[in-house]
């Protein structure tokens, strides 16, 4: 199972966490691996594309296992960070949480 956390204060983001194998599918075939990779790489470029908020991430192994913001989160980040987690929310109803857990 994936295991995804977020971290809010004041109502604004602060960090998320990602860990584990959804375990839906053999490796490479894994579409809820793959939208959950699809989905956070995408948030991950927009904000940095069409923001100016500094972040940290921690990658191992070319997979991305925390990432957190490490100023003022904007208004624009916070609105890519909530259109992730809709992201995330659908797959996991979509596929079920043995598959996909998502703590806010």
């Amino acid at each position: 199972m994936i295991h995804v956390k977020t971290v809010k204060k004041n109502g604004q983001y602060q960090r998320f966490t990602i860990d584990g194998h959804a375990g839906y599918a053999d490796p490479g075939e894994d579409i809820v691996c793959a939208a959950v990779s699809v989905l956070v790489i995408n948030a991950i470029n927009s904000i940095e594309k069409f923001t100016e908020d500094a972040y940290t991430c921690d990658c191992q192994d070319g997979m991305i296992k925390s990432w957190e913001f490490s100023g003022e989160v904007s208004e624009k980040a916070n609105l890519l960070m909530d259109s992730l987690m809709l992201g995330l929310s659908d797959v996991q109803k979509a596929y079920g949480d043995a598959y996909l857990k998502i703590e806010l």
